[in-house]
């Protein structure tokens, strides 16, 4: 699995790691974040929608809404699934996000089970220090390799 890694020295960075990464991104990519509660997950979605446009202060986890819909360049579709099994996203028809005109941001993607996609970006935070996270960003399934690379050179 092809990887690269950034440091997050605080709240902003992480903020800044989320905004560029959205450049990469297109209609129907789906974005599967992972990492501990505190992490940086909804602070790196915050970013995505910085980077599509969108007021990240608007921006909130759906923890107890299981998503959240902000209408930019692409709309993101956020998902939350702390709280939930994968089982319960049959009644939200999450096929119709995941596979739609924007872009899925999915925070506690363990969760999905058996139904993580053929294609995503994984992008897992992890603590480093109080306020520094690691920013582990890689890609899964065919058609993203070329523009994996892209993203990569540009973070480099």
């Amino acid at each position: 699995m092809k990887s690269f890694v950034c440091r997050s020295p605080g709240y902003e960075k992480t903020l800044d790691l989320g905004a560029r990464f959205a450049g990469s991104l297109r209609k129907g990519d789906i974005v599967c974040l992972f990492g501990d509660l505190g992490a940086g997950k909804t602070a790196f979605v915050k970013g995505l929608a910085k980077g599509l446009g969108l007021d990240p202060v608007k921006v909130h986890s759906p923890t107890f809404t299981l998503m959240n819909i902000y209408n930019g360049k692409l709309p993101l579709y956020h998902f939350d699934l702390y709280r939930i099994n994968a089982v319960d996203l049959f009644g939200l028809g999450y096929e119709e996000f995941f596979y739609g005109k924007g872009i899925a941001a999915v925070e506690w993607s363990e969760k999905l089970e058996g139904l993580t996609p053929e294609s995503f970006w994984r992008v897992e935070l992890k603590h480093a220090g109080e306020d520094e996270r690691r920013v582990n960003i890689s890609f899964h399934g065919q058609g993203l390799a070329e523009r994996w690379q892209k993203l990569k050179d540009h973070f480099a």
